[in-house]
């Protein structure tokens, strides 16, 4: 089955990402800014991404990463990489075990397989479309909630410390700030929490190894305005996107959208 050696080959780069980035100790590397917004990068960002991008990479295929230099030739492959080496570089480079390196694998526009590997807290989640989704090698879904009643979601670290979330104050469920994206996302679909959502702009590979692995676990990706993404755009920012079982998150629309 070609999903298979997909997911073989995923897993293979994220080992080996993990292992490039090993010698580089969380809350004690040296990093530089490549924005105006004062984002950092660190030489084990670079590291990774090379070694995604040699494992990864075939005849035929399409690359987008966080840490490289984006080409409009990627749009003419139905096949395309999108990653981010080392999501949560800030959360890397205070120390704080909420960082991943993320996979997706987009085909015609759909995210159908990806790969999450969380080395601080030994977590790997890993699936497709046609296989479902594992936490270190044991089958998992996500909730199964109706509404958000009691429900846990996972928040922006950043956006919480900015009062963004204050809206939600009395709300029926729990918020709790977490760090990267990606990793957001990988413990929602592990079933590890219930939904995530930001309604600020997010990159594709922020998103796509994420996106991946909620649609295999049975969840959803959306938009704020309930449209689903085409991944592979020429523009890669995304305004933003909601998270969770389908259901929880007409509620959220319904009842909850600020």
């Amino acid at each position: 089955m070609a999903r298979i050696d997909d997911l073989a080959r995923i897993r293979e780069a994220l080992q080996a990402a993990a292992e490039a980035i090993q010698p580089f100790t969380p809350g004690a590397v040296e990093y530089d800014e490549k924005s105006s917004r004062g984002d950092p990068v660190t030489a084990a960002d670079l590291a990774a991404d090379e070694v995604l991008h040699r494992i990864l990479l075939s005849d035929g295929e399409g690359w987008l990463s966080e840490e490289t230099a984006d080409s409009p030739e990627r749009l003419q492959h139905r096949r395309v990489w999108v990653v981010d080496p080392l999501d949560g570089t800030r959360e890397f480079v205070d120390g704080i075990p909420e960082w991943c390196v993320s996979i997706g694998l987009v085909e015609d526009g759909v995210p159908v397989a990806g790969g999450i590997l969380s080395p601080s807290t030994n977590q790997l989640v890993l699936g497709s479309m046609e296989t479902g989704v594992t936490l270190n090698g044991d089958p998992v879904e996500t909730g199964l909630r109706e509404d958000l009643d009691g429900a846990l979601i996972l928040a922006s670290r950043s956006e919480w410390k900015r009062g963004e979330w204050d809206v939600y104050e009395g709300s029926p469920f729990t918020v709790k700030p977490c760090g990267s994206v990606a990793f957001k996302l990988g413990q929602v679909a592990a079933g590890l929490a219930d939904g995530t959502w930001t309604l600020v702009p997010k990159n594709e590979w922020d998103v796509a190894g994420g996106a991946a692995l909620m649609l295999a676990a049975g969840g959803t990706l959306m938009h704020a305005d309930g449209s689903r993404r085409r991944f592979n755009q020429a523009d890669p920012l995304m305004p933003n996107f909601l998270a969770a079982h389908e259901s929880l998150l007409r509620d959220f629309r319904e009842n909850w959208m600020p």
